[in-house]
């Protein structure tokens, strides 16, 4: 099953059958909202608003563990994170979309991972993107996409300021945003395949004479929904049902806690995440 992260006006897309709307409890407490179930084209898919419904989730609030694992435990083994960014580019302009390949992460105050509490683990994060995922995508685009990129994801909720702006140019980045770390890392751990389609909704502030106007993202915003429909459906009817990428086995030798140490509290959530 194909898992959707993005905004609320995704589950309402033509063709969508719903077949349920789910309440899930995860061990590290309820996801930003209930997950909608249902098919395109004969194909299953999982949506999940990462802001809660009537975007009430500010980009720090959001339980990022408890999303990554609710869309795990219902089936879920590709993850399609849907997400408005700001360019760093003169060349990727607002309405264009871009197809993350790297990630610098910004954050200060999220927890991006499942260990800890006794048992230690660590993935590899050289490739945060699922290549094979991200090559789908890249085919499924409908507007003028951008094959690679590098996000830069800020705690926020405000937007940059001029020198953090060029700082994040100089750091090599395309676009930046809010809500794609710890994201990437924590579907990694789970063994999930991850890929990002980035909706470029304006110029961050580092460009001169194109200063962020919060009426001007959103109706870019509203235009890249239905490219982002157009993406989805496309992904679903291509994406193949078999996965022979290394995200598959990401978790399997990355605990280098002694086994006769570990809490038995944690045993599940292992097996879970290396199921």
């Amino acid at each position: 099953m194909l898992g959707v992260l993005g905004g609320s006006g995704l589950y309402h897309m033509p063709g969508l059958t719903i077949a349920e709307e789910r309440d899930l409890e995860t061990p590290f407490g309820a996801p930003s909202d209930k997950l909608v179930l249902g098919e395109i084209d004969g194909k299953y898919i999982a949506f999940l608003p990462r802001h809660g419904r009537g975007h009430r989730l500010a980009p720090s609030e959001i339980n990022y563990r408890a999303n990554i694992y609710a869309l795990k435990s219902v089936g879920c083994t590709t993850v399609l994170s849907v997400s408005a960014v700001g360019s760093l580019r003169e060349n990727v302009h607002p309405g264009e979309m871009v197809c993350v390949d790297q990630f610098v992460d910004r954050t200060r105050s999220r927890v991006g991972t499942f260990f800890g509490r006794g048992v230690v683990g660590h993935v590899a994060m050289a490739y945060p993107v699922c290549p094979s995922l991200r090559q789908t995508v890249l085919a499924a685009a409908t507007v003028k996409t951008h094959e690679t990129g590098t996000y830069v994801c800020i705690e926020g909720p405000q937007f940059s300021t001029k020198a953090e702006s060029r700082e994040f140019r100089a750091l090599g980045g395309t676009v930046i945003g809010m809500t794609n770390a710890p994201e990437y890392k924590l579907a990694r751990e789970a063994q999930l395949c991850y890929a990002t389609l980035a909706l470029v909704t304006d110029y961050d502030c580092w460009y001169e004479g194109h200063e962020v106007a919060l009426e001007q993202v959103l109706a870019i915003m509203k235009q890249n929904v239905g490219q982002s429909h157009a993406v989805i459906r496309r992904v679903l009817a291509t994406l193949s049902p078999s996965r022979a990428c290394a995200c598959t086995s990401a978790a399997q030798n990355a605990i280098i806690t002694d086994p006769a140490n570990i809490p038995e509290a944690e045993k599940p959530l292992i097996t879970f995440l290396q199921s």
